[in-house]
């Protein structure tokens, strides 16, 4: 009896880790396939031998098509999916709620404060656009803890002061953009977070600062399985909860701020994807914050050729898009959980 136990226990094991690698492995096939036919379609579709062809033809008009302006959007919006998505992983884990989101509890905000100013006001400014939005997220962040403190941190306080947080920031972005009506299209354009018009430029940007934050996210793996213990567990375990939480906080800050000053304000990414990571892989942060990276780049990608083909030649912004697609999940988590 007992061997056949442990047989039954192995063989669980195995499953569980065939369905893992297989979600993996499905969500990186089906990224490539989207880049494919996100570098093929548009106001003029090739195929896939012509865009190979064209890649060594430097003289030609589809490699300038290719290289120059659909490329750079695809690495892109695989840049963004990957950090919104390890941005809402993050707060996820320091909320301990499935329902966190960078936009929800105000970390966007912050940077898009900022950015706003920058963008109206000191358009000089720009080449430091990135660590300037980090600096209005932290500070967000730092507005949310004070008044989330009550002897200690506790994830519900922290949603709630999020929450309004995100408020009064949106109505000053919203107040900036009144007095400035001159810029109004292209601060309604980035508001909306636009993949248009983007080059290597905001590619290498991203790159950098996506980059370092992502490899940041992967070193919290440790501290984020803790804090979904509970907190009593954590502490036993040895863990400083609230300086833990203060550092995934600043982590999922920068990542959602880089994003921010590079495309604008997108939603429901950090919150959509996660959600469907912990439902395919489970909520072991070891297995589901990179899982989720790939999943969030599907994501990202899908709604922004889905944007920029569905109503040819007019383009839909990726942060429309996404708060077509991902609102009604969000409506479907909060019916689930009162079901629950």
């Amino acid at each position: 009896m007992g061997k056949s136990i442990r047989k039954t226990g192995t063989a669980e094991k195995n499953v569980g880790i065939f369905r893992i690698g297989a979600v993996f492995f499905v969500s990186l096939a089906i990224l490539a396939v989207l880049s494919v036919i996100a570098l093929r379609i548009g106001s003029v579709s090739y195929s896939t031998s012509e865009i190979l062809e064209s890649i060594f033809d430097t003289n030609s008009t589809i490699h300038t098509i290719i290289i120059n302006l659909r490329l750079p959007r695809v690495i892109l919006a695989i840049l963004v999916g990957m950090c919104l998505s390890a941005a809402g992983t993050l707060l996820q884990a320091v909320m301990q709620n499935p329902l966190a989101d960078p936009g929800i509890i105000g970390v966007s905000s912050g940077a898009s404060v900022v950015a706003t100013i920058v963008f109206l006001v000191a358009p000089t400014l720009m080449s430091s656009l990135p660590l300037l939005a980090f600096g209005g997220a932290a500070i967000a962040c730092l507005m949310i803890y004070v008044m989330a403190w009550k002897r200690g941190i506790d994830p519900t306080r922290i949603i709630l002061a999020g929450t309004a947080i995100n408020s009064m920031l949106g109505a000053v972005s919203s107040f900036l953009t009144l007095l400035n009506a001159d810029n109004l299209q292209g601060v309604l354009s980035w508001m909306n977070g636009s993949m248009a018009a983007k080059s290597w430029s905001q590619v290498r940007i991203l790159g950098i600062y996506g980059g370092i934050g992502l490899v940041l996210a992967l070193l919290c793996i440790k501290p984020a399985n803790a804090l979904q213990l509970g907190d009593d567990m954590a502490k036993n375990l040895g863990l400083q909860v609230n300086k833990m939480r203060i550092l995934l906080s600043g982590v999922g800050a920068f990542l959602a701020a880089s994003t921010v000053a590079v495309v604008g304000m997108i939603g429901f990414v950090g919150l959509v994807v996660p959600h469907i990571t912990r439902l395919l892989v489970g909520s072991n942060h070891r297995v589901m914050l990179p899982t989720g990276m790939v999943i969030g780049a599907c994501v990202v990608l899908f709604a922004d050729t889905l944007g920029r083909t569905i109503a040819a030649p007019i383009e839909i912004p990726l942060g429309i898009i996404m708060a077509i697609l991902g609102g009604p999940f969000f409506l479907y988590l909060l019916r689930r959980g009162r079901k629950g």
